[in-house]
């Protein structure tokens, strides 16, 4: 009997439910029962947000060689599906020239509370030859609250290409906040003519002390360490560059 009572409350709540809801087109114009229910979702979850953050606005000592670095991404979309844009680089003051430059274009839906899937293209500017590649990889929320962006890319040429970063802001106060980050990238082959060797090729590690003048205004110093590995470090040293350096940074983290 108890179990029968509670269906039929439920039964009357639903009933109840639905016939407000056609109470109300009886009395309104349908064209404004659409505008009030089209407001209602938007409300509700269904709005079109944008993100956009620039991480990192930096210049680097790059001992002695200075390089103006940029590390930028935004999105819009909603809770499931978004369209992500990244883009990032490295400019030589001395050599006044663009080591590196690339633009990514992403579909990204969520495949878990804390993780997407992204998809898309990446085209790298600068080195020259340029490539075009093809991108799938997952970004979010890892357990202990690190966030992680893992990609793997495969080129216009057919070579494969993987990257991962890593990152972790510990609050020191609630204005102070501490970030160490990682990136690591890797290469499936040789690509002599852009200087990548198979296998672990470059390795990125720093630490950033940010203010947060407001949430989004923090100016930051901190340091960065730079090491090309394996084939990648031969390579590197037969052009004659350096496989490793250690640079003083400070840059500006901004987001809208």
């Amino acid at each position: 009997m108890k179990y029968l009572l509670t269906l039929c409350a439920l039964l009357s709540l639903a009933a109840t439910s639905v016939h407000a809801q056609t109470a109300a087109d009886a009395y309104y114009d349908p064209a404004e029962m659409e505008k009030a229910r089209t407001a209602l979702r938007q409300e509700t979850g269904g709005q079109t947000f944008t993100f956009v953050q620039a991480d990192r606005l930096e210049y680097q000592t790059n001992e002695g060689e200075g390089v103006l670095l940029w590390d930028a991404q935004g999105w819009i979309g909603g809770d499931i599906n978004k369209f992500w844009f990244k883009t990032e680089g490295e400019y030589f003051l001395d050599a006044d020239e663009f080591e590196e430059a690339e633009v990514q274009a992403l579909y990204s839906r969520a495949i878990s509370p804390f993780f997407d899937l992204q998809v898309g293209l990446r085209h790298d500017i600068t080195p020259n030859p340029s490539r075009t590649h093809a991108v799938i990889g997952i970004q979010g929320l890892a357990p202990y609250w690190f966030e992680v962006d893992a990609a793997a890319f495969v080129s216009d040429e057919g070579e494969v290409t993987a990257r991962i970063e890593a990152e972790y802001e510990l609050l020191l106060t609630q204005r102070l906040i501490l970030q160490p980050r990682t990136e690591l990238s890797f290469a499936a082959q040789d690509v002599e003519e852009l200087g990548i060797g198979s296998g672990l090729s470059t390795v990125e590690a720093g630490m950033r002390l940010r203010y947060e003048i407001k949430r989004e205004i923090a100016p930051y110093i901190g340091f960065a360490w730079n090491r090309k590995i394996g084939d990648t470090a031969d390579f590197a040293r037969l052009e004659g560059e350096t496989v490793d350096s250690l640079s003083f940074v400070v840059g500006l983290r901004l987001w809208y």
